[in-house]
């Protein structure tokens, strides 16, 4: 019996929705095909934004999205995509595929596909290619109302008013393809760039994100930091210039050189690649430590705006398009990553998984007229529950497992919050793809009114297909008990569990 304790009295933080955030780049068929299929498209659209995809994403209230990228950020001329679109350049996707770029989705079509999410706008500007007075006028023309040649230009281009930029990325992976800098170089370009992202809608600041650190490159954090923080400003104030800065970690089974089958694999595979994705909790945790010896107050967010799983793309793909298959092995990576974010959300304050569509981890698949939602999107909807909850204290007595000493796992791992109508949700996830346990969760002391528990659960290598599209789904739990402060169940092996608790 694994004894997992909750304890209510200890409230630690609180759950930005933003953890739950997503990452749209033009890469592969993530924009176009995914979201996007154009106004005279048989295919139902609103706008040219695909119905089922929208509804789809909708449904896990998709708190914020990332575009244009990724590294096509820092090659992406923001004005290449406004106007009449049989007028816009096209150009060759350099960084993905060598495909034409024709520029059919741009500001314009972002800001509406958020629209239809109902979602946050996070922008990354073009450092590595692009000019100061570039970045300025795109800020210009997205957020200005009054009278100036950008906002007049947005106006000739069919939209009145100003939108709303509540993030802006001042350049991406500029370590690599956003330009190969030296962190040192970097640090003076974000001071220089970021100093024309400009507020001019007091009431609605623009929370600028600096370019953080590949994986454990902590050399870059304390950098970067360290000639930018004294300017810095709180997360929710008017003034500063850095809120954030970003972190980039992927989850490869073996590495660069080969980083594995996204399916077919076998169980040394798939406690490695596990094992590589808890990775994740050490490297926020030194990035952290970092910020917090420049920044005790907590105004400087990390930012996890690049995470999830790198395989080799399917046999027969564009090697550019980078379009992988999802199991549920990527169903627990996705639960065991959102439980880390939600342990150090007083320091991470967003994340955004990569990507939206067709491309890396992705949360819904699409072929033609026909969409899937993979495992990775069913424990997102599972954990949606979390966003804008408050973090509280829980442990469970984990064993250690696996096949390999090197690659070795805990087998359990969780995290809980409480919503604003007192409800506490528990996530669990069982790392063994072979064994379930039996739970007994304590509350403490606080005797239970009721509890309900959904489960994402298969085979390790187990998907949806566009022939068998429900193989893995939410499901309704039944088999808990509870009684006074606890509750008992037996988590199936590879699974990841939601439990709903309402205390009396």
């Amino acid at each position: 019996m694994f004894k997992l304790v909750i304890d209510p009295q200890k409230e630690l933080g609180y759950i930005h929705p933003e953890v739950q955030g997503h990452f749209s780049e033009h890469l592969g068929r993530c924009i176009y095909e995914g979201v996007y299929v154009g106004e005279n498209s048989d295919i139902p659209n609103i706008n040219g934004m695909r119905k089922d995809v929208v509804e789809a994403l909708s449904e896990l209230h998709i708190p914020v999205l990332r575009w244009p990228g990724g590294c096509f950020a820092d090659e992406y001329h923001w004005k290449d995509g406004i106007g009449e679109k049989s007028k816009r350049k096209k150009m060759i996707n350099t960084n993905w595929g060598g495909v034409v770029e024709d520029n059919s989705f741009g500001t314009h079509e972002y800001m509406e596909l958020c629209r239809q999410l109902g979602c946050k706008t996070y922008i990354n500007g073009n450092v590595g290619s692009g000019t100061v007075q570039e970045m300025s006028e795109w800020v210009e023309y997205m957020t200005f109302d009054g009278v100036s040649p950008m906002a007049e230009l947005r106006k000739q281009n069919g939209h009145e008013a100003p939108w709303t930029v509540d993030y802006f990325g001042v350049g991406n992976e500029n370590w690599g393809c956003g330009g190969n800098m030296l962190p040192e170089y970097y640090a003076d370009q974000f001071r220089r760039y970021q100093s024309y992202v400009k507020n001019y809608d007091p009431n609605k600041k623009i929370s600028k994100i600096a370019c953080g650190p590949n994986a454990q490159d902590y050399e870059w954090t304390e950098t970067v930091l360290r000639q930018c923080h004294k300017l810095s400003g709180s997360w929710n104030n008017a003034h500063g210039f850095m809120d954030g800065i970003s972190l980039h970690y992927y989850t490869l089974p073996y590495d660069w050189s080969k980083k594995g089958a996204a399916t077919g694999f076998n169980e040394k595979e798939w406690y490695m690649t596990l094992s590589k994705t808890l990775f994740m909790e050490e490297l926020v945790r030194k990035h952290s430590a970092i910020i917090e010896s420049f920044d005790p107050d907590g105004n400087i967010a990390l930012i996890v705006d690049e995470w999830g799983t790198w395989y080799d793309v399917e046999e027969g793909t564009n090697p550019g398009f980078l379009y992988q298959q999802n199991t549920m092995r990527d169903a627990l990576v996705a639960g065991i990553n959102l439980n880390i974010f939600n342990k150090h959300c007083n320091r991470v304050k967003m994340a955004n998984i990569a990507q939206l569509v067709n491309v890396l981890q992705a949360v819904i698949l699409t072929e033609g007229d026909r969409m899937i939602k993979t495992p990775t999107y069913h424990v997102f909807n599972m954990y949606k529950h979390h966003q804008g909850g408050t973090l509280v204290a829980s442990h469970i007595n984990a064993d250690t497992i696996g096949l390999e000493k090197e690659y070795m796992v805990p087998n359990l791992h969780e995290s809980c919050s409480k919503d604003k109508n007192g409800k506490y949700h528990i996530t669990l996830a069982n790392l063994s793809c072979s064994d379930p346990y039996d739970i007994e969760t304590t509350l403490t002391g606080n005797p239970v009114k009721s509890v309900k528990a959904q489960i994402v659960e298969g085979k390790m290598d187990a998907k949806n297909t566009f022939d068998e599209p429900d193989t893995v789904s939410v499901k309704d739990f039944d088999s808990v008990s509870s009684e006074n402060d606890k509750i008992r169940f037996t988590i199936p092996a590879c699974s990841v569990m939601l439990l709903e608790v309402e205390l009396a």
